[in-house]
């Protein structure tokens, strides 16, 4: 069943259930997975409070990182894809792959030995 949520944070509209939305940001639902499998100590490694904290800490913190990157992301190809419609003149600037014109050395070699003329007064 789909749902339509609409999210407080941005106020649009969120289609789709929590398990679809997922899928579709696949490395979100990694850890959130990774999340759920503190909180279920499937990993039998977290035997204090102490641990699980770090686990729990560490894990949240990747997962905001993964999703201000994602969030970014969209951003960036919103702006572009504004830019192209409102300018479909402009070229996306890319980095040339040459490393330049390379120096002749041996016309630097000819000038610093060719003897010097002798002004005539």
């Amino acid at each position: 069943m789909s749902e339509s949520l609409i999210s407080p944070e941005t106020g649009s509209l969120a289609v789709g259930s929590l398990e679809e939305r997922l899928l579709a940001h696949p490395q979100l639902k990694q850890r959130i997975e990774a999340l759920l499998n503190v909180v279920e100590n499937s990993a039998i490694d977290l035997e204090t409070a102490d641990l699980a904290e770090e686990r729990v800490i560490e894990e949240v913190r990747q997962m905001g990182q993964q999703a201000l990157t994602s969030w970014a992301e969209r951003q960036h190809q919103k702006q572009l894809d504004l830019l192209r419609s409102a300018h479909p003149q402009v070229r996306q600037h890319l980095k040339k792959n040459s490393t330049g014109t390379v120096a002749l050395e041996s016309s630097r070699y000819k000038s610093s030995c060719l003897p010097k003329e002798k002004e005539n007064p």
